[in-house]
């Protein structure tokens, strides 16, 4: 009788750090780029000189760097899951464990840059008195996504087809 394989359980490690370089990446182009509502080192640093602007550019180029890390670092466990036989592939799973590591992103950056440092917040285009609204929005949404991410993860449904 020949002895059946063990299914792999899909690789949530994967979609983990996948959620933390898109929610990274995410911060860095919409929020630094295109709103430029905040760089890295805003509050510390405003974009006021061009000295300023170079090194808050610098600074946005290493964070940019970092979640590059965790997207090359997702796609490897990625890879090295698909190329193995059995793995129990899900498609809730993978979105709800990029939703968990985008939300832990959001939570993550927003306590330590935004609240402990302090190094920027989320909109400093805003009246400085509504800096903290900002901030605590954007450790909600972080938390939203945590609990959204927990519950796609945790939900028994069929697996995708081989």
């Amino acid at each position: 009788m020949a002895e059946r394989a063990r299914p792999i359980p899909f690789p949530l490690g994967a979609g983990l750090l996948f959620g933390l370089g898109l929610g990274g990446f995410f911060d860095g182009i919409v929020l630094h780029q295109v709103l430029q509502w905040h760089h890295m080192l805003s509050s510390w640093y405003p974009a006021d000189t061009i000295d300023n602007i170079r090194l808050n550019t610098l600074w946005d180029g290493l964070f940019h760097s970092a979640t590059y890390v965790f997207v090359v670092l997702g796609l490897f466990l990625f890879w090295r899951a698909a190329r193995l036989p059995h793995v129990t592939w899900s498609t809730p799973r993978f979105a709800g464990a990029v939703l968990v590591g985008w939300g832990l992103f959001n939570l993550v950056e927003g306590l330590i840059d935004h609240q402990i440092l302090g190094v920027h917040h989320v909109n400093e285009l805003a009246p400085r008195d509504r800096w903290l609204v900002w901030d605590l929005g954007f450790l909600a949404w972080g938390l939203a996504m945590v609990a959204a991410g927990t519950w796609l993860t945790a939900r028994r449904g069929r697996p995708a087809p081989a």
